[in-house]
């Protein structure tokens, strides 16, 4: 058997230089290699199929720079978008928060590291349920399980309404986990020994109260107020968790937007053309560790991803303007 011509190494430092397209094509014009050595685009096209389509190598990847006793876990999703795919598997309808609209795309869910500034992607998994019978949820209590097993430890663990069903509640709180997330305001709870109402007709004191969730416990749930007239209902099961620290968390849940905005923008992962099942998964399996790289740059030199990606162009542009391909004969 012949050797590959092409490693991950090779995609993932492709999709850290990449501008705008994100091709197995485009990839082998790139390469700086030649002769022989040179891959074409066909070992691309194998090294997106041979590969095992998991997360484990973005582990053995992001372990080296976290600390599992420390830190928030946050739990998320996006959607890909893949407006003019046909012929494309994955894709399905799913709602896009940017669009704020039903659309057709690839959902990613990430179960993402974050402490102080930094934000590592630990797992992840793509929603296909036509195809594994897998849920969101059922995606959720997967990741949430496999964090535990791999010694996690967080502060808490962090997620919106979408995800805070009984049954996750439950689960976290199984692993011995503390848990914040929002709650929908038709969620019933009961205050005071009163029947179960819902969350928008139950008075919730200024600094947060502590009330029982139907069919989960005792929970304390702050009533927030949100720009525009909004009222936002979280909840957690630390029963003596206060305002000020409800507040810290939120501003830090924040780093999941801001992972899922650099990933798309500096990492190409909406927009491979790949049209098989597997070579989709392994090109967002790679943006993810092409994110790790850009991200523990941004940590250890203070440049951000959008400044990185400029130096790439820049040094490009100037190996260009040293010696230009595009010249018209002297008239002098």
């Amino acid at each position: 058997m012949n050797r590959a011509r092409c490693d991950d190494l090779d995609y993932i430092q492709f999709l850290i230089a990449a501008q705008a397209v994100f091709s197995n094509t485009e990839a082998a014009r790139c390469d700086p290699r030649v002769g022989a050595e040179r891959p074409a685009h066909d070992a691309y096209t194998r090294l997106l199929r041979r590969q095992p389509p998991d997360s484990a190598a973005l582990w053995a990847e992001v372990q080296g720079c976290i600390a599992l006793q420390e830190g928030m876990l946050v739990l998320d999703d996006s959607t890909l978008d893949k407006p003019y795919a046909r012929a494309m598997a994955l894709v399905t309808s799913h709602w896009s928060g940017k669009h704020r609209a039903v659309v057709e795309g690839i959902n990613l869910v990430s179960l993402v590291w974050t402490a102080g500034d930094a934000r590592y992607p630990c797992d992840f998994r793509l929603y296909d349920k036509t195809h594994d019978g897998l849920s969101k949820n059922d995606h959720f209590r997967q990741m949430v399980a496999g964090a535990h097993e791999r010694g996690f430890r967080p502060e808490l663990v962090a997620f919106d309404s979408w995800y805070a069903s009984l049954d996750n509640l439950k689960a976290i709180r199984g692993h011995g986990w503390t848990w914040l997330t929002q709650l929908k305001s038709n969620r019933l709870v009961r205050l005071d020994g009163s029947g179960n109402r819902p969350l928008a007709e139950t008075l919730i004191g200024r600094t947060g109260s502590v009330v029982h969730l139907k069919g989960y416990g005792w929970v304390q749930v702050f009533k927030i107020a949100v720009p525009h007239g909004g009222i936002e209902f979280w909840a957690t099961n630390d029963l003596t968790m206060r305002l000020e620290s409800l507040a810290d968390y939120v501003a830090r849940l924040w780093h999941i937007e801001e992972y899922h905005r650099s990933l798309k923008q500096f990492c190409g992962v909406e927009r491979a053309q790949h049209r098989s099942a597997v070579a989709q998964r392994n090109h967002i399996g790679f943006a993810l560790r092409a994110f790790l790289r850009l991200e523990y740059y941004r940590l250890h030199s203070g440049v951000s991803s959008f400044e990185a990606k400029a130096r790439i162009v820049r040094e490009a542009i100037r190996s260009y303007l040293a010696k230009p391909l595009y010249t018209l004969p002297s008239t002098a």
